[in-house]
């Protein structure tokens, strides 16, 4: 009887750690190279916005590197680059960061982002008539885009490069 007990204990808890062992949460999902780039370029505005230049430009420098990695996956990603062209010109380098607005733009003349961000290089490199041509694109979107570059332009908003 006591035989008969213990087996039947063994089993019971056998079983409940069999399918306790099947119930793990679902596994996490990786993020992409493009997703990782994005929550940087998020904590670099914000640490812009407190005045944290150095740690902001880190986290550019950091979302450039995964932005190029992306890009090499998946090629030619108006998203990706236009987020290549924020990275590349916040830390500076406006000729290479309108390269890929550009790029960007020939893949979707309508995207908001680039539009908006090209815009604001064109801007600080005192190319206003060209700013003002992203803004006509702008103009329809019914858009934040629109209302930030037009006070980039019209100088009621400044421009953090």
């Amino acid at each position: 009887m006591i035989r008969k007990i213990f087996i039947t204990l063994i089993l019971i808890l056998f079983t409940t750690t069999s399918f306790a062992a099947g119930s793990d949460p679902k596994p996490k999902k990786v993020k992409s190279d493009y997703d990782k780039a994005v929550e940087s370029v998020k904590w670099a505005k914000k640490y812009e916005k407190k005045g944290k230049l150095e740690k902001a430009k880190k986290r550019y420098q950091k979302a450039k590197k995964l932005l190029l990695k992306s890009n090499k996956e998946k090629p030619l990603q108006a998203d990706t680059l236009n987020y290549l062209g924020f990275t590349t010109r916040k830390l500076g380098d406006f000729e290479n960061g309108e390269k890929y607005y550009l790029l960007g733009l020939e893949i979707d003349p309508n995207h908001v982002g680039i539009n908006e961000y090209l815009g604001e290089l064109y801007v600080v490199t005192n190319r206003l008539d060209l700013a003002k041509e992203r803004l006509k694109i702008l103009e329809s979107c019914n858009c934040e885009e629109y209302t930030e570059l037009k006070e980039i332009i019209d100088g009621t908003k400044q421009s953090k490069y």
